[in-house]
């Protein structure tokens, strides 16, 4: 099926939304790097600070991110030693990530960092557009788009 011609990139949701998502990631990464981390990875050790140990698949569904994704990204986390994986405590055969005492200390120290990033960034857009837009990209992550396969019905019909 060929393009709308008339249909411009601004037109593209998914197209507006993931390029402020990378350039927001971009400058917030600026931040986090002198500590060694990207945004993602910080993500994942703030989330596990505030909620204590979770499986792969809670983490990944809490972070609204692929499992895969989730996986190459706790990698270089295992590596260093800021968290660890173990079995399930209630199915072993479910992995449950843990932040260690040095992923916790990576997370205060990320706090600050991340801190500045955020002061920057909200004295940049402005504190209540920041806070309109949060409030926006939250309605928007907890409102059902649907599924694919009303799409997949359409082709067969």
């Amino acid at each position: 099926m060929p393009i709308n011609p008339k249909l411009q990139t601004q037109d593209c949701n998914c197209f507006a939304v993931r390029q402020a998502a990378r350039h927001v990631t971009q400058f917030y990464d600026q931040y986090l790097a002198p500590i060694g981390l990207r945004t993602s990875q910080f993500s994942i050790l703030a989330k596990l600070s505030r909620l204590g140990p979770m499986t792969i698949n809670a983490l990944a569904a809490e972070l609204v991110m692929d499992r895969t994704t989730l996986g190459r990204n706790i990698l270089p986390l295992d590596r260093d030693g800021l968290i660890t994986i173990k079995p399930g405590a209630t199915d072993r055969r479910v992995k449950e990530l843990h932040l260690t005492a040095a992923g916790a200390e990576k997370v205060q120290t990320g706090v600050k960092h991340w801190g500045v990033a955020q002061t920057r960034f909200e004295a940049a857009f402005g504190p209540k557009r920041s806070s309109e837009l949060r409030d926006l990209l939250c309605k928007l992550v907890a409102t059902d788009l649907g599924s694919t396969q009303p799409m997949a019905q359409e082709r067969a019909g």
